[in-house]
């Protein structure tokens, strides 16, 4: 029987100083990423022109100055195998000098030994170009490169290098050597090129536009060293909207909701450069009511964030994250659907496995995970289970390794750590009593909003007013189709007054917004 593919769903909700990104599989929550448009982002990715600032033979490492609070390491296996090149090209790059010339007159040299030394490449004040490879965590500062790459759809460049390698993925050695031959061809002196797994079967049009975008973003950097070689952000990777879109994009992808115009456009033309058939998924959404609580994003991020973490038939997990670990503790709680304890375990165990693979891509949980699962004697069942959280990690992206459980329900789980771990708090203050567990009685709320209304008609002279409430709220003032608040208020102060239920509100919150959108205060 042919497996149905899911359907995977990206919801962008684009604020004002952030985007929120939620992958939905089957319109269940399975990623959720954050992007801050502050400026105050170091991102994976990001190419930066640092400082050196501490050389630590003991490491065989250095501290480098990238503009963070925290100073970036390189160790030296990190600087690439052509850094001298890099090097060259900084020191002799300036305002007075064709960048493309110097570029291609640059020769790579012999490549650096695994076992040199740092101190003998790196000195404090240098100034280096650097790539991140894993984000500020806790007190810990990036983790760079100096192997500097450029990731598109089918192709990650790699200035200063000569090599063209092939992903493993593609079978036929056909096609590996028509890949190899047709980018090698393209590629200009300097270059080299991974050729990524979603290469296979694409055209030449395909790889040559791609690979001119990626060469064209990575010589864009070039003017902003020749013109000051101080500390700064040279170029960063893709929004995340459109990182999210060039890793995950495939047949499966259904459609792609964004609440901005210009970031939909952003990602329209994106799509058109790496999946020109699949442009018209983009959508652009302007429903009334805000993106997330639409498509019930909202509900689920306050279900799935918290400490526990609740499952089918009263199971739930309890998710601990500390510095050095996390811990997930698996109970049963109320479900008893078989007297075979040992069988009810293991249905237990396998819902749980479940979660906690969707939790691990969900919080982008990293570094070692020790998962409490409840004990089982028999010893088919837990190999059972170590296989089936193999099988359902194998959608994760980031590099793992699950070991088997011990004789005491343990398993152990390895995932890649670039970033910090995402938390969000699902616990909410009361707006009216701010904490103190004291509010104003909920039976004359009415009262309070219709003397609101009162005010802004007769005072302000407004004739449309939309109240957002929460759905408890909401629900109180539509009762009754003739005779609710709602509706009496239409009639007593001859406005057109709507209602919007908002799933971030509590139980008594509102607020009131005229005609343009403006909230009233």
């Amino acid at each position: 029987m042919e497996s149905v593919k899911p359907d995977k769903d990206l919801i962008v909700d684009v604020k004002p100083t952030s985007v929120h990104i939620a992958l939905m599989e089957n319109h269940r929550l399975i990623e959720y990423n954050t992007e801050s448009s502050t400026g105050e982002n170091f991102s994976v990715g990001d190419v930066h022109l640092g400082r050196v600032k501490k050389i630590l033979p003991s490491l065989n490492a250095a501290f480098v100055d990238i503009g963070d609070k925290k100073e970036a390491f390189i160790h030296y296996l990190d600087l690439g195998l052509y850094f001298n090149a890099f090097d060259q090209f900084v020191k002799r790059l300036n305002k007075n000098v064709n960048p493309a010339d110097l570029y291609g007159q640059i020769e790579l040299g012999t490549p650096l030994p695994k076992e040199g030394r740092i101190e003998g490449i790196l000195t404090p004040g240098q100034m280096v170009i650097a790539q991140i490879v894993k984000e500020p965590i806790s007190t810990k500062g990036s983790r760079l490169t100096a192997e500097i790459s450029l990731a598109g759809r089918n192709v990650v460049l790699l200035p200063f290098a000569e090599k063209v390698s092939i992903s493993q993925k593609i079978g036929s050695k056909e096609e590996k050597r028509r890949l190899e031959t047709l980018v090698k061809s393209i590629l200009p002196k300097n270059y080299g090129a991974i050729i990524r797994t979603a290469a296979e079967g694409k055209n030449a049009a395909t790889l040559v536009s791609e690979i001119q975008s990626l060469i064209q973003k990575w010589e864009s950097s070039w003017q902003k060293i020749a013109k000051d070689k101080s500390i700064q952000l040279l170029f960063t990777e893709y929004s995340k909207t459109t990182t999210v879109l060039r890793d995950l994009l495939n047949d499966s992808f259904s459609n792609i909701y964004i609440n901005d115009a210009k970031v939909a456009d952003e990602a329209r033309k994106y799509i058109s450069l790496i999946s020109p058939e699949q442009e018209k998924i983009v959508h652009l959404y302007d429903g009334k009511q805000p993106i997330f609580d639409h498509f019930e994003v909202t509900r689920q991020i306050k279900g799935s964030f918290g400490k526990v973490v609740p499952m089918r038939q009263g199971a739930y997990l309890v998710i601990e994250t500390t510095e050095a670990l996390n811990v997930i503790d698996v109970n049963s709680g109320i479900r008893t659907k078989t007297s075979d304890q040992e069988q009810n375990s293991y249905e237990v165990n396998r819902m749980a496995a479940e979660e906690i693979a969707r939790q691990l891509r969900l919080r982008d949980m990293g570094g070692i995970v020790i998962v409490d699962f409840i004990d089982m004697e028999n010893i088919e069942h837990r190999n059972n289970l170590h296989k089936y959280m193999q099988d359902l990690m194998e959608a994760d992206r980031a590099k793992h390794n699950v070991l088997p459980l011990t004789k005491f329900g343990l398993m152990q789980i390895t995932r890649q750590r670039i970033r910090p771990v995402t938390e969000i708090n699902t616990m909410e203050q009361c707006p009216v009593c701010h904490g103190t567990g004291k509010i104003q009685s909920s039976v004359v709320i009415d009262e309070e909003i219709e003397r609101r209304i009162s005010y802004f008609v007769i005072e302000k002279g407004l004739r449309y007013i939309t109240i957002k409430t929460s759905p408890i709220l909401g629900a109180y003032l539509k009762r009754g189709f003739f005779n609710s608040y709602l509706s009496k208020w239409r009639k007593r102060y001859k406005i057109k007054l709507g209602i919007e239920e908002v799933t971030d509100f509590t139980v008594l919150q509102h607020e009131m917004f005229n005609e343009k959108g403006e909230k009233l205060e």
